[in-house]
């Protein structure tokens, strides 16, 4: 998959705040991604880095008082962060698929997976009711589901943690959306379901050329599925590149602070690498580079000028290490 090819998602300069009694409080801050059709772009962080978030301003989620105070957003080229709610509404499960971390939040205990598949078929798309159960049973069967047209008139309670998400999963591709918010899919999932899901998200978006943002705190998840990846901190993107430029040449401290600390089943060590300190709160967010009272290679313009994505190599980093530093010949006497 080329990433030169035109995006489906464009963010541009995403800003999101939260008014409260004592000030605004900006919980994304100048957010800038792209997502090409058919490319998976993984989304990682500490908890509390912005991502599910990120992902819930581009899915017009976004719980009050949070609201998008700057910057747009565009699926295939229309502007849509500024649409009124019901036309955002509609893009919402035609245009845009979203698949959560706990399977029973988006399920319905009340209602069989079937009725709960064919209503969101029908809101979307113009079938019979015939017609919308025929593809809720060829959904099922291609997230995985054996025993479809039994298992439809099941209840989610009488599936497994696996195959709920599967049946998430199913509905997120019911009105066969061009966009899937995937926020931490597979967490809740043990390590052998987690490998089919992986599975399975990949073999989607390759055969039906669906583009994902896949929210996660797992490196190993984005190892496995995604293309690009962009490396979230206080709001801000850190970096963004190639998976595997990324994974194995990082170029921010923070990055390289993440991939230092997963443990290596090649040598064994006394004690982990670790990030000292934590993420900042929202009413504490350090001038210049958010990162900098963390991190060990900090210096002069880290404290007091807020760093933008900046060339690193075959990515981008947020980081004053890579300022370009053109040599310009002195002027002549």
């Amino acid at each position: 998959m080329s990433t030169q090819a035109t995006p489906l998602l464009e963010v541009r300069e995403l800003r999101v705040e939260f008014p409260t009694r004592h000030g605004v409080l900006t919980a994304i801050d100048q957010v800038s991604l792209s997502i090409a059709p058919g490319e998976v772009l993984g989304v990682v962080g500490e908890s509390g880095a912005g991502k599910s978030l990120t992902g819930a301003a581009i899915i017009g989620l976004l719980e009050a008082p949070g609201r998008i105070a700057g910057g747009e957003i565009r699926l295939n080229g229309r502007r849509i962060d500024n649409l009124p709610y019901e036309q955002m509404r509609r893009i919402r499960g035609r245009e845009i698929g979203a698949i959560f971390q706990d399977p029973l939040t988006s399920l319905n205990p009340l209602y069989t997976v079937g009725r709960q598949l064919i209503e969101t078929i029908q809101t979307h798309l113009d079938l019979s009711r015939g017609a919308a159960k025929k593809r809720a049973i060829e959904l099922l069967e291609s997230t995985g589901i054996s025993a479809a047209r039994e298992r439809i008139e099941h209840y989610p309670h009488q599936f497994s943690g696996g195959m709920r998400q599967r049946v998430v999963i199913a509905l997120a591709l019911a009105a066969e959306p061009k966009l899937i918010i995937a926020d931490e899919p597979t967490t809740a999932l043990d390590v052998s379901v987690q490998a089919q899901i992986i599975t399975l998200l990949k073999t989607l978006c390759r055969e039906h050329g669906t583009a994902v943002m896949l929210i996660t705190h797992d490196m190993g998840v984005i190892a496995e599925t995604a293309d690009r990846v962009a490396v979230m901190y206080a709001g801000r993107v850190a970096e963004i590149g190639r998976v595997a430029e990324v994974i194995h040449r990082p170029r921010h401290p923070y990055t390289a602070g993440l991939m230092a600390s997963i443990p290596s089943i090649a040598r064994e060590v006394e004690r982990l690498p670790q990030i000292d300190g934590a993420m900042p709160r929202l009413n504490a967010i350090p001038p210049g580079c958010a990162f900098n009272p963390r991190c060990r290679e900090r210096f002069a313009p880290c404290t007091s000028q807020r760093p933008e994505l900046f060339p690193a190599g075959e990515s981008q980093a947020a980081c004053w290490l890579h300022e370009p530093r053109a040599a310009t010949p002195a002027p002549s006497p």
